[in-house]
């Protein structure tokens, strides 16, 4: 039997079968009845509105800060300072997890250094990320330079290429540490060179893991279809996002 998962493209959302050629596997989240994410919904909606929590969002992606803006948060932006080249994982999961937990060790101790923030009767929450590419095995970050980013490109043209996120919260008043990932696979009609071109010129495969940015008026066009939750793909998940703040505040 050929599943239904969500098939985000742009801000158009449907319902579609599984791509033919994903082999991938996928757990989701919304596993509870519809009834049951409704109330689920507004409890968050709640939440938000009572201000009970601050969040620092431990990242400098625009994409990062404009998707936690459309949940509904406000939030006070903190950038962590790690060599990431000298974490090495084997598996992309293990590589984003770490990534995110280095992040948030490095903003953690920023913070106490600096007394930032001061402790009062409002919990915190710091939000780290990271996203990787995997491409026919291979785990691809941020190209080093616009060669490696047109390589990257290409390959992914007339092709398909997993996006692996993770998300990692920390509540800096009760020391409550909750992190997951998430994967989404991305398929590409053929791009030509000369469109490829256009996206080295304009620095937008510069900084983002794979040289992947979804989002971008160059790019969308040539995306097939998004299996998986297309704000994974732009670096942060909603749906886990919400997971793990609730978890945290727990």
């Amino acid at each position: 039997m050929v599943e239904s998962c969500r098939v985000y493209i742009g801000k158009d959302i449907c319902i579609r079968k599984t791509h033919p050629r994903s082999t991938a596997s996928y757990q989701h989240f919304r596993s509870i009845s519809e009834k049951a994410e409704f109330y689920r919904e507004r409890d968050r909606e709640m939440a938000r509105s009572d201000s009970s929590f601050k969040i620092i969002l431990g990242s400098s992606s625009m994409a990062r800060r404009k998707i936690l803006a459309e949940m509904g948060y406000e939030f006070t932006i903190v950038t962590a300072d790690i060599d990431e080249k000298s974490i090495r994982k084997e598996k992309p999961e293990e590589l984003v997890m770490a990534l995110a937990e280095a992040k948030a060790d490095a903003i953690i101790s920023r913070i106490r250094s600096t007394g930032q923030f001061e402790e009062d009767d409002h919990a915190t929450l710091l939000i780290t990320a990271d996203t990787v590419v995997v491409y026919e095995g291979k785990i691809i970050e941020k190209p080093s330079d616009q060669e490696e980013a047109r390589e990257f490109i290409r390959g992914y043209s007339g092709s398909h290429a997993a996006v692996v996120g993770s998300i990692f919260v920390c509540n800096l008043k009760t020391g409550t540490k909750k992190g997951g990932w998430d994967k989404a696979e991305v398929y590409f009609h053929d791009i030509p060179d000369e469109v490829i071109d256009n996206m080295i010129e304009e620095g937008i495969t510069q900084n983002v893991a794979g040289g992947l940015m979804l989002e971008h008026p160059l790019t969308l066009p040539f995306v097939e279809a998004v299996v998986g939750e297309a704000d994974s793909v732009m670096g942060l998940s909603k749906a886990l996002t919400e997971k793990l703040i609730t978890e945290a505040l727990l």
